[in-house]
């Protein structure tokens, strides 16, 4: 490299490194703990794979669409299965393997390629890599990219419902929190302690995120599978965020959803569940929790069923070589005083 490009290349680190400063010196906005007030709440939802935010989500935006509301649902798990109880276990063709496809053809994605609809239910599915073959956060990064391509701010919804896999901690993930791309995250969880333990996280990513100038906030939880023994409501508790709605364990609703039945419907058996549900989404505003530590989440439960009285034994290196060892001669060189 000749002199001048030296010269040149240490300017732009010396600029970038300046203007990186003043960025940091800016102060941080307080984020909003009032009523959401843009049009269109775009509202992510994260929770542990397989607590039920499929569900959740599918009777929750059919509600919404049953109320009068225009509601877009786009699933943002690799897994794809966001929609499957929506359109009655039929799978939708995803964005990222149509876009591939297309691309191959030489054409462009269309919206009716990717987006499918159900009695004012709008829905996609971002979709991922195959298992091996790529990063499922890349895919959802460039998922939201094809989503702007296709017109996704022009777009005219009242709620924007994602559904994101909230036990995977890669960056893709916590794009709609790192970005500001939603107004606020709401969590599905239960009364176990993994569930609690990928709410606390996504807890943690909020606050981590406010810490650098983020705006997005935890409007409450969704308790699933309710079985009454009450750890998600102190957690959301101690964590400062309320329980928007707790869905019972209950048989009926099992096996309706196993056969791809939407049970949040108006008049029907369950609609008042999703009727509470709809109305805490539109108006709970987005707070600030206080994620918890270890110790406080094991706290919830009880010493039976976490073991959290255990004490940690360190292990010695005759653990880790399974037989007494012998001390070596040192190699030390010791000079004597004369």
């Amino acid at each position: 490299m000749s002199a001048l490009a030296r010269t040149e290349a240490k300017s732009g680190q010396a600029e970038m490194h300046s203007a990186l400063r003043a960025e940091a010196q800016e102060p941080i906005d307080t984020p909003s703990s009032g009523p959401i007030t843009k049009e269109t709440q775009i509202i992510a939802i994260y929770g542990k794979g397989g607590i039920g935010k499929s569900f959740t989500l599918a009777n929750l935006s059919y509600m919404l669409a049953q109320q009068g509301k225009r509601v877009l649902l786009i699933g943002c798990d690799p897994k794809s299965d966001t929609t499957s109880l929506l359109f009655g276990g039929k799978a939708c063709p995803t964005i990222i393997e149509t876009s591939s496809k297309k691309k191959a053809a030489g054409e462009e994605v269309d919206i009716s390629d990717v987006c499918f609809k159900r009695d004012g239910v709008f829905a996609m599915e971002l979709g991922g890599p195959e298992v091996g073959r790529g990063c499922g956060g890349r895919g959802i990064i460039h998922g939201f990219e094809l989503l702007e391509k296709l017109g996704f701010h022009d777009w005219g919804f009242d709620y924007v419902l994602l559904d994101f896999l909230g036990d995977v901690v890669c960056g893709g993930f916590g794009l709609p929190i790192a970005r500001d791309m939603c107004q606020k995250v709401i969590v599905v969880g239960s009364n176990d302690l993994q569930s609690l333990y990928v709410a606390n996280n996504v807890c943690s990513a909020v606050e981590y995120f406010r810490k650098l100038g983020g705006n997005v906030g935890v409007a409450g939880m969704v308790v699933n599978k309710d079985d009454g023994t009450g750890e998600a409501a102190a957690f959301a508790k101690a964590v400062g965020i309320p329980v928007l709605s707790a869905i019972p364990a209950d048989e009926d609703i099992r096996k309706k959803s196993a056969n791809y039945q939407i049970v949040g419907k108006p008049g029907g058996q369950w609609a008042s569940l999703f009727e509470e549900l709809a109305a805490g989404v539109a108006d709970a505003p987005p707070l600030h929790p206080t994620p918890l530590d270890q110790d406080g989440l094991l706290g919830l439960f009880d010493d039976e069923e976490t073991g959290r009285d255990y004490v940690l034994q360190p292990a010695s290196q005759e653990d880790m070589m399974g037989r007494p060892i012998k001390p070596k001669p040192s190699l030390e060189i010791v000079y004597d005083n004369a």
